[in-house]
């Protein structure tokens, strides 16, 4: 009974700041076939410039370790854009009031929220080929945000969410 009240801890804890991903991709498209990328050149990503190298280093990383290399021509453009929104937190106190006498009762419940909004960052990364100029795969994430964290935990998060948003790429093919 110990060790099943430290496996729900840990279940707990480590649910409350996951990174939730949905992909998309164009079932038709060979993705073997693309073997170089570069990003667009009027690239908005809605990123502060120091975070934004931090995420183009580790998209750099983890596309290289992929079979992908960085080229002025290149096979795939890659667009990203990122926003940070106040998210209302999901967790809430019901309190209810009823009674009744004989065949009849009534009732009153609220919900009071816990905690305030969390802030979280949503990050789309989308896949065009570069010579039909059509989307063939797009990631969207959805992270928690912290505002003041240090220069390392923002690389860490990046290289994080990073590794997450390309744990499914390529895309295994389903004709």
């Amino acid at each position: 009974m110990k060790y099943f009240s430290y496996l729900l801890l840990l279940l707990f804890f480590s649910s409350c700041g996951a990174i939730q991903v949905d992909y998309d991709y164009d079932r038709n498209t060979d993705f073997s076939s693309y073997t170089t990328y570069n990003y667009f050149s009027d690239l908005q990503t809605g990123l502060n410039q120091l975070d934004e190298k931090r995420l183009m280093r580790a998209m750099d990383i983890t596309l290289q370790s992929k079979g992908l290399m960085f080229s002025e021509e290149a096979d795939i453009f890659i667009n990203i854009k990122s926003t940070v929104f106040r998210a209302q937190a999901g967790n809430s106190v019901g309190v209810g009031l009823g009674g009744g006498g004989g065949n009849v009762g009534g009732g009153v419940s609220i919900g009071i929220p816990v905690g305030g909004p969390k802030l979280n960052r949503e990050l789309q990364i989308d896949f065009v080929d570069a010579k039909k100029d059509i989307l063939i795969w797009q990631a969207i994430s959805e992270s928690p945000f912290k505002e003041g964290s240090t220069p390392m935990e923002k690389e860490q998060k990046m290289q994080e969410l990073v590794a997450k948003i390309f744990d499914k790429y390529p895309p295994k093919s389903r004709k």
